[in-house]
């Protein structure tokens, strides 16, 4: 891209992912229109969609626990641990005693690419097998899943649900704000724990101090900092190598991310797939949604984003997401350096990039900034007047005809499918 104001914002004519050809004549931007406002007790085999969730250390006494982000929970452990001490350890200071210790950040994470908001939270009854996650990821529509580790464990006295996650690879699957905070990711990369921001406050955790975890083991982990989660019940996570030492149970737990299928029908699709035992939560009803951020899927995003232009419908936007990345399967760079999700070279985005989740940053690589800033480009150039003046601005995201047509063709197919 020459300019900011560009014609092109990702794919060049002929290929999506490509740059501008050198010389694309400037388009004539449009002044933006006005937006227009848009328990179960001790039973571990619960119902699927309830709120109660089944995490399994071993396997004898259940446990009947509250979690601090809210909902009932049952658990088992391997075996009755002595309760966690209520007080900070004996070897380390009380928070109002001293200077927090330094918190490590000698693990390496990778940076964050993409942002894969999860469509559907599914907890076994204990392990889930390899097969049955391989089935989950060839159901249709189904782009990214990933299986962690999880149980429950004791935190300065209460019982709190943990999940034992690869923190370069699960980073992607949080709310956006959580993700960018890679100091977090540092620190479970270091073996440390993150909690959401209910329980560090329920429980008086303070950043840098050691605590006890009760689990199989009782090890002594620092408290690397919180952020909200975005998932119901799951107040805290630890590093691979600390869900291992504390028995915590492999692959109890899958993440689902199906953008543009109603996430009620992959919560029966996996149902089916996982069997009995087994709770499968839509995490976009309602009741969940007050989770840390809740989860939102690439479908709800095109919605939002099409209300800041009047005229404007969510299936293009879906189109054109289809066709640039996969909605957010393949992020680039492309051969001429366009980037994120709906493949906007950098100039450009200069011009339109969107600060969606208020995060302070309009981030080109984060579908919640991205999606809406492909609204706002389509509409300076005309889309939401329809007819003629859409076919232009689809072209001014591409200078191919094919590509409008292949747009314009994939728009009529999500509108027959969805509205």
């Amino acid at each position: 891209m020459a300019s900011p104001p560009a014609s092109r914002t990702g794919p060049a004519a002929g290929a999506p992912g490509d740059g501008a050809a050198p010389g694309a004549r400037r388009p004539r931007p449009r002044p933006e229109k006005k937006r227009r406002g848009p328990q179960r007790g001790a039973d571990a085999r619960t119902r699927r969609g309830g709120r109660a969730l089944p995490f399994l250390i071993g396997g004898i006494a259940v446990l009947s626990i509250a979690s601090t982000s809210g909902g009932v929970y049952a658990a088992l452990t391997a075996e009755k641990a002595e309760p966690a001490a209520s007080e900070t350890p004996r070897d380390q200071p009380p928070p109002s005693a001293g200077d927090p210790v330094n918190v490590a950040t000698g693990g390496q994470v990778a940076p964050l690419r993409r942002v894969v908001p999860p469509d559907v939270l599914a907890v076994g009854g204990g392990s889930i097998s390899a097969a049955k996650i391989k089935r989950i990821a060839k159901l249709r529509r189904v782009k990214d899943v990933t299986a962690v580790a999880g149980g429950a464990v004791q935190l300065q006295g209460r019982q709190v649900n943990a999940f034992a996650v690869d923190p370069s690879a699960f980073r992607s699957w949080t709310p956006p704000g959580t993700a960018k905070k890679t100091e977090l990711w540092e620190a479970l990369a270091a073996d440390q724990f993150v909690v959401s921001p209910a329980a560090a406050e329920q429980l008086q955790l303070t950043r840098g101090y050691q605590y006890p975890v009760v689990a199989r083991t009782m090890p002594h982990l620092t408290m690397g900092g919180s952020g909200p989660l975005g998932l119901p019940g799951i107040d805290m996570l630890v590093s691979k190598k600390s869900g291992e030492e504390m028995g915590l149970v492999p692959n109890v737990a899958v993440l689902v991310n199906a953008p543009g299928v109603s996430p009620a029908k992959v919560v029966k699709a996996v149902a089916k797939v996982l069997g009995a035992g087994t709770d499968v939560l839509n995490l976009h009803e309602s009741k969940y949604q007050s989770s840390g951020g809740g989860a939102v899927s690439y479908l709800d995003l095109y919605k939002q984003a099409a209300t800041t232009c009047p005229g404007l419908s969510w299936t293009v936007l879906a189109a054109i997401g289809q066709v640039e990345s996969d909605h957010g399967r393949n992020t680039g760079p492309s051969s001429a350096g366009a980037l994120g999700p709906m493949q906007f070279m950098p100039a450009t985005w200069k011009a339109y990039g969107v600060d969606g989740d208020r995060d302070g940053k309009a981030d080109i690589m984060n579908p919640f900034d991205a999606i809406p800033g492909a609204a706002k480009y389509l509409c300076a150039n005309g889309a939401g007047r329809g007819g003629k003046q859409l076919y232009r601005a689809v072209w001014h995201y591409n200078h191919a005809d094919w590509y409008v047509q292949k747009v314009l063709n994939l728009a009529r197919a999500y509108a027959a499918r969805y509205d």
